[in-house]
């Protein structure tokens, strides 16, 4: 899977991070490496949505948050995929 809002999500979903945060986040639970022009277009993105917000920090990182919006997108895209994934499973055992 490497649909870029449900890794940025999916990423944020345990806590605040900044980009190259994300991107090892990512790339450890996923195993996806996420180049920075997708991960920061994806985080513009997710700012439109008001599925991200931007934390205060006093660091040159700028460090993200997922709302409450982008929790109840992020919960949504999971369970369509669970639901894709159990139909797939379903289907392999009577192939």
């Amino acid at each position: 899977m490497s649909d870029p809002t449900l890794l940025v999500l999916a990423s944020l979903a345990d806590g605040d991070k900044h980009g190259y945060a994300m991107m090892q986040d990512i790339e450890q639970f996923a195993g996806v490496r996420l180049g920075p022009g997708t991960l920061y277009g994806a985080i513009t993105r997710l700012e439109q949505q008001k599925w991200i917000r931007p934390v205060p920090s006093d660091d040159r990182r700028q460090p993200y948050r997922i709302t409450a919006e982008g929790r109840a997108h992020l919960t949504d895209l999971l369970q369509q995929l669970d639901q894709v994934v159990r139909a797939g499973l379903r289907r392999l055992k009577h192939a």
